[in-house]
């Protein structure tokens, strides 16, 4: 999530109680704001609790002695089971971002345009080894494509290469449509050719990976909106909500429709702008396929995760905001996972606030663990940066392959067992 481009939206709302929820935005009445937020803390804890039993495949035993994740990923098996079940295996999970997702240039060198090095083996085996099992390969596609929407050969095959780094070793990866905010305008005026362009990237990518199993997973957009709007990242209005639902239809019916093991592939649709708003997560279209989920991003509480210079802002954490994270997850519980629709939060994390890292780690320890009682799992945003840069997201070394934070990492694998 580009945060530099939010906050000045951020400061204008800070008084708005439900924006605190996503780390959107944060009040300067934060007494008021924990008060009301110990109030619903027990009963959402109970209820998102409740839902860790029913979000575990029923036969764990059978499970366990079944086929390594290795072994199902090179199966190229796509099991026709409930989404939920396929998420319900899911543990712990990093993005591969600032790279793949770049926007400097249009050639395969544009990987390391934002200052991150070319992606390695070595690299991804690090991440695995930790005990990630989800990373997401976030990926711009409309710098890489013609006039009529052809993918350069190269990019595509680069992308797969990638891709296959963490396929081999029994991860569950994700791959999406990322940064493309400047040709994919979901308003009337554009729809037509934005959706245009959508359905025949997702045709080429979904034919590309048609034969993989189902540890490779589409998302089909991300953080879908219309860039500097009022309500940009506040749930969007409802011509532009109605637009990204009909982009998330046309992603599954163009997946769906190249067959073999797309048809049952677990596809990720998401909301206006990927928020947990409300006004978003309410009014969003739910498509009828038993193999959906949705992406999701929380940053939350917007004030420890983010450094936005303000005097509400947030350097350590005391479990006094628990109750921001209890009520999102409540919501995405109610609104999508109690409905069949699991729920990936395909991007989380708080930046380095001066070495903050213990205070991170207590953070991660809880916002990981009640999401992983709520059967949802969790992909750390890592952009690269953790001592410079926009964003201090990095937690993992990608070029020496260490961790810049092993009490974060750890602390990330430990909440998700």
């Amino acid at each position: 999530m580009k945060f530099r481009r939010i906050t000045a939206l951020i400061a204008a709302a800070v008084m708005s109680a439900s924006l605190a929820a996503c780390g959107s935005g944060d009040s300067s009445s934060s007494s008021q704001a924990a008060a009301s937020a110990a109030e619903s803390k027990a009963s959402a804890e109970s209820t998102v609790s409740s839902s860790a039993e029913a979000a575990s495949p029923a036969d764990t035993s059978a499970a366990q002695s079944g086929p390594t994740a290795e072994e199902l990923a090179r199966s190229g098996e796509v099991r026709d089971i409930p989404a939920k079940d396929l998420v319900a295996e899911m543990k712990a999970g990093w993005n591969l971002g600032n790279t793949l997702d770049a926007t400097s240039g249009n050639t395969v060198e544009s990987e390391t345009s934002w200052g991150n090095p070319r992606v390695t083996k070595e690299m991804i085996d690090g991440v695995r080894a930790k005990g990630f099992d989800i990373i997401r390969i976030p990926v711009t596609w409309g710098n890489h494509v013609d006039e009529s929407y052809n993918i350069d050969t190269a990019w595509l095959n680069r992308v797969q290469e990638i891709v296959n780094y963490a396929y081999d070793e029994g991860m569950y990866v994700i791959i999406n449509s990322h940064h493309e905010e400047d040709w994919r305008i979901p308003d009337n005026a554009h729809i037509e050719k934005s959706d245009q362009e959508n359905a025949a990237i997702w045709k080429q990518v979904a034919e590309r990976f048609k034969d993989y199993g189902d540890h490779l997973v589409f998302e089909g957009l991300n953080e879908p909106r219309i860039k500097g709007s009022k309500n940009e990242w506040t749930g969007g209005e409802e011509e532009s909500r109605k637009c990204v639902d009909r982009m998330n239809k046309t992603f599954v019916d163009t997946v769906r429709a190249t067959g073999g093991n797309n048809q049952n592939r677990l596809l990720l649709i998401t909301t206006y702008a990927s928020s947990c708003e409300s006004t978003a997560t309410k009014n969003v279209e739910l498509i009828d396929d038993k193999h959906l989920g949705f992406s999701i991003h929380a940053y939350t509480p917007y004030a420890f995760t983010y450094a936005p210079g303000e005097s509400w802002e947030l350097f350590t954490w005391d479990g006094s905001r628990d109750g921001d994270i209890l009520n999102m997850l409540f919501e995405l519980k109610n609104i999508f996972a109690d409905k069949g629709y699991p729920v990936i939060i395909t991007e989380y994390g708080a930046v380095n606030k001066n070495g903050n890292d213990a205070e991170v780690a207590k953070w991660a320890t809880y916002y990981v663990g009640t999401a992983k009682k709520a059967g949802i799992p969790c992909v750390w945003w890592d952009n690269g940066y953790y001592f410079s840069g926009n964003e201090l997201f990095g937690i993992y070394d990608r070029s020496n392959y260490r961790w810049f934070s092993e009490k974060v990492a750890d602390a990330i694998i430990n909440a998700s067992k």
